[in-house]
This record gives structure tokens, C-alpha cells and sequence, in this order.
């Protein structure tokens, strides 16, 4: 019979819900890359996986004949061709608004609100904000914005998360003087930024930061409602829809 592990294998703590278990134990062989990673030694995949030698060389010997992994001239063992074929398809697939857009339409339908995606465009001096994508809120009083407007570099609370957390971002505003220190280190370590009045006067907006996979900024999502409305509550489901974006985008 088997061992019994000591330990709980990282496949066996996040076993998907009837799954099989030798595919999650061969999918954390894959996962166990990292950014940096041209290779992995037999334990090193052992140790990040938590699984036992023979086990992965088992799994091993599977990936490789469907070319997912290989074993290298030096024993070691690196991702395969397959890896890259399935990347080059999931690419040319890839639509950023399939992403956004979805999670936008939710968020607008938690808070009835208006909600929007937006990036920085441009370079040096000439850097602004653009409206990559909107959901508009229901209700007849709203800020009319649609996607492909143009904002602000330094206004708004969509900008003050560009700022925040994109150094050519500010550099480029102007707003990484001594003056606005405190508020941009301040919308760091709350990890989102509400205001009324930051860009238009009767205009309230929250909103988060939304990060790429290698932990750079990608935008900021925004929900903006007239000033009468606002309600702190919103906050929590900006930063839900944030986090459900980050790393996919």
C-alpha cells in the first residue's frame, strides 16, 4: 500500500471539488514555476508541492509525453512546448473586456451605481486617464462619462490610484512632491481611495487599485455615484471587484 503523507500535499489542501486527484497533483507540478524559474530540480518540485519523489516522478513522466514538461540535459526539469502552444492560443483568445466588463455589470448591480476600468495614456507631461470601460448606473442621475473618455491625470479618485501606485504616473502629474506625501501613502496602505468633490463638486467616487500578475499596476476601477448618494458601505465591493481582476488582466 502507499505511504501515507506526514504532511498534507499542496494538491490535497486545495483539491478542486470533485476533482481528481492525480490531475491536481500534476497541475501543482506546473504551478510550482515562478517568476524567475528556467528550471526545477526533482526536489524542488518535491518541496514546493509537498509530494513524495515517486510521486512525481509519476506525474513527471505524464506531463512530459503530452509535452507540458521536459527533462533537461542537466536533470533538471523545465516547462514544455505544449505550455507554449496553449499560451500563444489563450492570446490570440484573450479579450480584455470578457474580463472586465462582467465584473463591472456586477458591481453595478450590488450598488446601482456607475462603474468603470480605467488606465493611464500617454507619455511625460502629457499623460492622462482614459475610460477604458463603463457600466452606467440605472438611475437617471449620474455622471454621464462613457468608455473613451479622456480624464484628469491629477483629479478624480480613479487618478489618485494611478498616482498612488504608478511612479510614472506621478512623476508625470506632478504629485509626488513632499505636499501630497502623506495622502498617496495613505491610499497605499488603506488600499483604496473615496472622495466627493475630488474631480467634480456633486460627484462622489471610491476606488481600487487592479494589479497584474507580476504585481504592477494595470488600472483602477472606480464606482462614482452623485454626491447625495455616497455610502461607505460601497467601499467593500469596490475592493471585491478589484481583487477579483487582479492578476488576470
Amino acid at each position: 500500500m502507499p505511504r501515507k503523507a506526514q504532511t498534507e500535499s499542496v494538491a490535497d489542501t486545495h483539491a478542486a471539488p470533485g476533482g481528481a486527484a492525480a490531475v491536481d497533483r500534476a497541475l501543482t507540478l506546473l504551478s510550482a514555476f515562478r517568476p524567475g524559474d528556467a528550471s526545477l530540480s526533482l526536489g524542488e518540485l518535491a518541496s514546493r508541492t509537498q509530494l513524495y519523489k515517486s510521486t512525481v516522478l509519476r506525474l513527471l513522466a505524464s506531463l512530459e509525453h503530452a509535452r507540458l514538461m521536459q527533462r533537461l540535459d542537466d536533470g533538471r526539469y523545465g516547462l514544455g512546448s505544449e505550455v507554449a502552444r496553449l499560451n500563444a492560443i489563450y492570446a490570440a483568445s484573450f479579450s480584455l473586456d470578457r474580463l472586465v466588463l462582467p465584473v463591472l455589470r456586477e458591481l453595478v448591480a450590488a450598488t446601482g451605481e456607475s462603474a468603470a476600468y480605467h488606465v493611464r495614456q500617454g507619455q511625460g507631461s502629457g499623460m492622462v486617464r482614459l475610460c477604458l470601460y463603463r457600466v452606467d448606473s440605472p438611475h437617471p442621475v449620474r455622471d454621464h462619462l462613457k468608455a473613451g473618455d479622456v480624464l484628469p491625470g491629477n483629479r478624480g479618485t480613479g487618478a489618485r490610484i494611478l498616482i498612488a501606485f504608478d511612479a510614472e504616473m506621478a512623476r508625470a502629474t506632478g504629485e509626488n512632491g513632499a505636499k501630497n506625501k502623506p495622502l498617496y501613502a495613505k491610499i497605499r496602505e488603506q488600499g483604496y481611495y473615496a472622495a466627493v468633490g475630488d474631480r467634480l463638486a456633486e460627484v462622489a467616487g471610491i476606488s481600487a487599485p487592479v494589479f497584474k500578475a507580476d504585481g504592477t499596476l494595470a488600472g483602477a476601477l472606480t464606482l462614482t455615484m452623485p454626491a447625495s448618494r455616497y455610502k461607505a458601505r460601497y467601499v467593500k465591493p469596490v475592493l471585491e471587484s478589484a481583487r477579483k481582476l487582479s492578476g488576470q488582466v
